[in-house]
This record gives C-alpha cells, sequence and structure tokens, in this order.
C-alpha cells in the first residue's frame, strides 16, 4: 500500500492512507502493523555440545546428533537452522524405477545382502572392501579389506559374518538368503560352491538395478562419508585400524533412523 502512495505522489496525485485503504477494502491496522517479535535465542548449553559433535563427525545429520546426545530431535533441527549449520539437500526428480524386490527382512537371518567397494589405500593403491549385512538388523557382520577384487575377498567377509552371528564356521541350521549383484565375483564358481556349503541360497537382483540391493549400498554410502572420505589412508594396513574401529561405532554406538533410534546391536538383541 506505501508504495502505491508513493508512485501516485510521483505522479502529482496526493491521496492519503485512509482513501487508498477504502479503495481496496483493507483495514487500516493491517497497513501500520509492525512486528514486534524478539529474535529467536539459541541456549549455549544446548548449542555448544551439538556444535562439538558437528565438528568431530560433519557428516552426521540432526536425527544422528539428537540421538547420541540424547536430545529431542526437532530441538536440535531448530538449533541447526538459527545456526546455519543444516545443509540444504540437492532437489532430486522423478526417476523411472522397475518394479523393485525390496532387500527387506522380517526377522534376523531371514536375508543377508553382500556387496563390494573400492578405498583409496595410499601407497598400496586402490583396495577392495567387502561387507555383509544383516538387511533386518543393519547390522555389519562380516567385512574385508584386500589388495585384489577376487572371489576370495568376498568370501573372507561371508565367514567373518557367519562366525559373528553363529560363533563358528559351518552349516547353518536354517537356511536363509544371501543378496548380491551379479558380479563376477559373486557368480563365481569358487564363491557359489562356498555360499552352498553352508546352506545358504544366493539371491540376486536384476541386472542394472542396484536399488534392489540398497540397504548394503547404503552402507558402503555412509561408510564412504563418515570414515574413508574423511581420512587419508597411507597403507592397507592403516585403512582397516580406521574401518574397524568405525564398524565398531556403527554397530554398536551409531543410533539408526530405521530401527527406531537404535543401534543395529540393541535391534539384534530386541529382536533375538
Amino acid at each position: 500500500m506505501v508504495t502505491i502512495q508513493q508512485g501516485l505522489r510521483s505522479d502529482g496525485v496526493a491521496v492519503s492512507m485512509s482513501q487508498l485503504c477504502r479503495w481496496f477494502g483493507v483495514p487500516r491496522r493491517t497497513v501500520y502493523y509492525r512486528p514486534v517479535k524478539a529474535a529467536p535465542v539459541v541456549r549455549p548449553e544446548l548449542a555448544d555440545p551439538i556444535k562439538q559433535l558437528i565438528e568431530a563427525e560433519p557428516a552426521f545429520g540432526y536425527r544422528t546428533v539428537a540421538g547420541l546426545l540424547g536430545m529431542n530431535k526437532n530441538t536440535v533441527q531448530r538449533i541447526f537452522q538459527l545456526m546455519g549449520w543444516q545443509v540444504r539437500k540437492r532437489a532430486v526428480g522423478m526417476r523411472p524405477r522397475i518394479q523393485a524386490l525390496l532387500s527387506v527382512a522380517s526377522a534376523p537371518n531371514q536375508r543377508w545382502a553382500t556387496d563390494l567397494c573400492r578405498i583409496w589405500g595410499g601407497r598400496d593403491g586402490w583396495l577392495t572392501l567387502a561387507l555383509v549385512i544383516d538387511c533386518h538388523t543393519r547390522q555389519l557382520l562380516g567385512w574385508h579389506l584386500s589388495r585384489t577384487g577376487r572371489a576370495t575377498t568376498a568370501a573372507a567377509a561371508l565367514e567373518q559374518a557367519l562366525i559373528t552371528r553363529f560363533g563358528t564356521l559351518g552349516r547353518v541350521r536354517e537356511p536363509f538368503l544371501l543378496r548380491s549383484d551379479n558380479g563376477l565375483v559373486f557368480t563365481s564358481r569358487h564363491y557359489t560352491r562356498l555360499v552352498r556349503s553352508y546352506g545358504l541360497r544366493q539371491e540376486f537382483i536384476t541386472p542394472h538395478c542396484p536399488q534392489q540391493n540398497g540397504m548394503v549400498e547404503r552402507v558402503i554410502r555412509t561408510l564412504k562419508e563418515q570414515c574413508a572420505h574423511r581420512h587419508r589412508f597411507e597403507s592397507q594396513q592403516h585403512a582397516m585400524r580406521v574401518i574397524s574401529d568405525w564398524i565398531q561405532f556403527y554397530n554398536h554406538r551409531r543410533p539408526h533412523q530405521a530401527l527406531g533410534m537404535k543401534t543395529p546391536a540393541e535391534a539384534y538383541a530386541l529382536a533375538a
């Protein structure tokens, strides 16, 4: 309304604000209203521990921070917004998807998932990391880091997962599914023979559809963002030490949103 009055005045027409309000049917109080709300204040006793944690772990979102600090997630998100700590996510448009077979499970040891990724190991060059997770608890059961991406790397991760879950190597009592992609490692005779010998049934995703193995893919992304990309590994041994520490943190201390902000170890203890 003020802009209209100034425009008329510049044209040599003097009109009062009361007259303009009558013309446009606008109450005068809305024109003269000035907000008196005070600027929001962030309490230091709440912001300081949040700042310390995100400085140590920049990849953590407000839900993870709230879970680790035992704070209300809405309070933490509001502090993130006021302090400018919340990163704006890139908008993702609609993407065509085929009907995917979800990598979900309703109980532990119903479906496991496995995959490989590459990590730079300094003077040892590119290393191959094999992971095995339980699709129900999201627990990272087995892993192996090697200089080669052969079937023996994936086999070592699977055997470690079996020892972690069952305490020994041997044929499982009740067969369950092991999901993977169609790569040469997981379709090799050595690996398929090993899987059958332990009583597991392999389950392959549709070619070129990694979203069907989304759980282990998401764990790999989290590992890279929160561990591998934050360190400059000098060697394979250095990478193994750091990754081992992070996996312990992931399984026993890091809350998981899909598990009701419980850790994978807590989710397994409740389901077992």
